[in-house]
């Protein structure tokens, strides 16, 4: 009830991932692509999640835009028992975002940091292909999101005036408090602290105008 905004959502995990974040809170779906489940089980479950009052579906990761086969899945869960899509999605392949965005009814996008942070946080560098899938998602989504999950001290106020500068515009924007846990990629994360309520409404007045709507998560 809480991964899509006002549906009640089935959520289905893609394997792989081109970003090496050392918070990911789904670290066993990193790295490769790994095997999954067949045609015949989605098909089970989708008519399970059917049955018990699921109207959308959630696509999320690792990473849905390094699967090659995304836009049949979309189009399987949408065709086959008439759901929502949402897809979750780092931005990193807008050529893939762009098959699939007109398939898909909202779309999530994480803004990791500002651009001159990415290679260190994330070990991604191709930033232009972030700017891309932002502006394709402004453009042209049916509705979205985008979000950062706010950790001290790396979100510093020059990195979230950056992200304020590349999402300036924006429908929506969601600021999410980190959570520590013990089972972090990177232990260096697990020692760090949950982000305070209170910097997260500081954000919100310093963010404020760069999107129509600013949500707080976990605050």
């Amino acid at each position: 009830m809480v991964d899509y905004p006002g549906r009640f959502a089935a959520v289905f995990f893609t394997s792989g991932c081109n970003f090496s974040c050392g918070f990911c809170h789904n670290a066993t779906l990193m790295g490769k692509k790994q095997a999954g489940l067949s045609w015949e089980k989605l098909e089970a479950a989708g008519l399970k999640f059917k049955q018990n009052w699921v109207n959308g579906v959630v696509i999320t990761g690792g990473e849905p835009t390094c699967c090659a086969d995304l836009p049949d899945l979309i189009c399987f869960f949408r065709k086959r028992f008439g759901f929502s899509v949402k897809l979750d999605t780092n931005g990193s392949n807008p050529d893939q975002l762009a098959a699939c965005i007109s398939l898909v009814d909202y779309v999530a996008m994480d803004v990791k940091t500002g651009f001159t942070g990415y290679e260190d946080l994330v070990g991604y560098s191709k930033t232009e292909n972030i700017r891309r899938s932002i502006e394709l998602i402004k453009s042209a989504a049916r509705d979205y999101e985008f979000r950062t999950t706010v950790i001290d001290p790396i979100h510093s106020d020059e990195q979230m005036d950056e992200v304020r500068e590349i999402i300036q515009g924006s429908r929506r924007y969601a600021l999410q408090a980190f959570i520590p846990r013990e089972n972090l990629p990177d232990a260096g994360f697990s020692a760090l602290t949950r982000t305070t309520s209170a910097r997260l409404h500081q954000l919100r007045e310093r963010m404020n105008g760069c999107a129509d709507e600013i949500i707080l998560r976990g605050a």
